[in-house]
């Protein structure tokens, strides 16, 4: 059982064991030593206890774990003893007697660089990192935030996300440079004497020529090559997955403060939204939903792309992801139950049918039937779903308008004429959609032996788009004479027949008679009969298409009738 210590290094707390802190406390005491006549011995000793502060916190797993010898153990190990890396003007001279030994070199860290900023030190961060110039990846930060947008976005959250160099440690972490006594001291004597950059080129120097002295194997050539094209891989990865990520940000953050939350642009369709939605959800709240369900994936996947691309990339935090997952789930589930109310407002579909008698005169002997358009027509926007479309009316009061009525022509019981009119409208239940057909606008007009029915329906906007439709249907007696106008070509329904099994838009400017079996018998259509040159013919009439075709060689004889088709060939 061994007694624990509490100690603050570098204003964090630890836990320590008794024999690690005597231990720990002689090291550091040594080093004060060692620098006690160096000038800006106070700030080298706060950037030693900060780097070993950062060294201990790696370590731990949990915030209440003891720091034993071990650990502080390895700590001396990374850092060195003072009297090694002791630093003196000497040393920087090529004498043969020098004995500096520089550990490895290790990775760049990504930092901000808050001594040569402008306004966050992302750029000449950046600069470090790549070892690109700060001034093009300026100039490549601006483009793409004045052509894109993504410059802009790239630049706010590298500026969140990325540390500053604040402490010696984590300069020389940005530099590259091995984080141990030497260079703390030489990096904090820089800012007094200004120490010009032959050190540090006399150190790469020296190191790269231990590395080529050293030589490398064929196959460990061809491992370093292979481990490249990984991190090549690696690295494009990443920075797909920024792209894609920034650039569906971007677009839903437009969309969102534009359309859904400031309504400042009023595209074609976003009125048409109300007339849709059953839900009665205002549309910057389905925007907020929307933005977040869509967004928080585009945002971690941009966050992962960047931690592919930077290795030291300060973590949002678990507060934070758990903050935004949580988000995520709500805005699932509150789209959701939105689809689902939207969707239960068409679970019913209820109609309400009249049947009213047709003043006719009855000593005219034919009945002209056409369709009339309506001026709400010329109002309606272009955007529509189901062939329903919004219009406004002379009060500039918002309808929803539809213009693709059918009827049909069927025989009645008796003597009389009748129209019978059938409205269908969806809603969550019986009850209400059948209120909802019975809210439906149609209308029709008799004049003497002519009937004018109206091509289009309406309803209140307020009623909401439910499937509303209006089907006519035209009782008439047997014998009835009946011509149709141009205007109902596109407006017949398929339950009337004719005779002719003529398409129902061709059944206009010819004369009919309705039969007792409510079949259509046109008066004056043209028997359809052409005969070709003396090698062949074709006949279309009542019995079918009679084909016969000849030459020199062959006769081909093609049969289509009501047994179906038939083909005879003779040598």
């Amino acid at each position: 059982m061994n007694k624990t210590v509490n100690i603050n290094l570098a204003n964090i707390l630890f836990h320590i064991d008794e024999e690690a802190y005597n231990k720990l406390q002689r090291y550091l005491q040594a080093i004060k030593k060692s620098f006690s006549a160096t000038q800006g011995s106070e700030e080298i000793l706060s950037d030693i206890e900060a780097r070993i502060a950062e060294l201990f916190q790696e370590k731990m797993e949990s915030d209440r774990q003891v720091i034993t010898q071990k650990e502080v153990n390895e700590i001396i190990t990374i850092m060195g003893q003072p009297e090694d890396y002791k630093i003196d003007e000497d040393i920087f001279d090529d004498s043969a007697n020098a004995k500096t030994t520089l550990p490895p070199r290790p990775i760049k860290k990504l930092y901000r660089d808050i001594d040569a900023k402008y306004i966050g030190g992302v750029c000449s961060g950046l600069e470090h990192y790549l070892g690109f110039d700060t001034l093009w990846i300026r100039l490549i930060f601006i483009a793409l935030a004045v052509f894109t947008g993504f410059g802009f976005i790239a630049y706010i959250l590298l500026w969140i996300l990325v540390p500053e160099a604040a402490t010696t440690s984590q300069k020389l972490d940005m530099r590259g440079e091995p984080v141990n006594i030497s260079n703390i001291e030489r990096k904090v004597k820089e800012g007094f004497d200004d120490v010009t950059d032959r050190v540090k080129n006399a150190d790469y120097q020296k190191m790269g020529n231990h590395v080529k002295s050293s030589g490398q194997t064929f196959f460990n050539a061809i491992g370093d090559l292979i481990m490249f094209f990984f991190k090549v891989i690696g690295k494009l990865i990443g920075i797909i997955l920024i792209i894609v990520g920034a650039s569906g940000l971007v677009g839903l953050f437009i969309g969102l403060f534009t359309i859904g939350v400031l309504d400042s642009i009023n595209l074609p369709g976003i009125d048409f939204y109300q007339m849709v939605n059953s839900t009665d959800a205002p549309i910057w709240l389905v925007s907020l939903l929307s933005f977040f369900t869509v967004g928080i994936p585009f945002f971690f996947l941009m966050y992962l792309g960047l931690k592919i691309l930077v290795n030291n990339l300060k973590s949002i935090g678990n507060i934070a992801k758990f903050s935004l997952l949580g988000l995520w789930l709500l805005s699932m589930i509150g789209l959701l139950i939105l689809g689902i109310q939207q969707a239960s407002a068409h679970a019913y579909t209820g109609s309400t049918s009249t049947t009213e008698v047709l003043p006719l005169t009855h000593n005219l002997d034919t009945l002209r039937i056409s369709m009339k358009t309506s001026e709400l027509h010329e109002n309606q926007e272009n955007v529509g779903i189901n062939g329903m479309t919004v219009t406004y009316d002379d009060n500039d009061d918002r309808l929803l308008f539809r213009d693709n009525i059918l009827f049909d022509i069927k025989k009645s019981e008796d003597s009389t004429a009748q129209i019978r009119i059938r409205k269908d409208a969806d809603g969550s239940s019986q009850k209400e959609a059948k209120a909802k057909s019975s809210e439906i606008n149609y209308s029709y007009l008799v004049s003497g032996n002519q009937i004018v029915l109206d091509n289009f329906l309406t309803t209140k906007a307020v009623h909401k788009v439910r499937n509303q439709e209006v089907r006519a249907t035209l009782y008439l007696p047997a014998g009835s004479v009946i011509v149709f106008d141009p205007s109902t070509k596109r407006h017949m329904g398929r339950s009337t027949s004719n005779d002719k099994n003529m398409y129902r838009r061709d059944l206009a400017n010819y004369i009919w008679i309705l039969g007792n079996d409510g079949e259509l018998k046109c008066q004056n259509c043209p028997e359809k009969s052409v005969e070709e040159d003396p090698s062949g013919k074709v006949i279309i009439n009542e019995d079918g298409i009679d084909i016969n075709v000849k030459n020199d060689n062959q006769s081909i004889k093609v049969k289509i009738g009501e047994e179906g088709i038939q083909i005879k060939s003779k040598e």
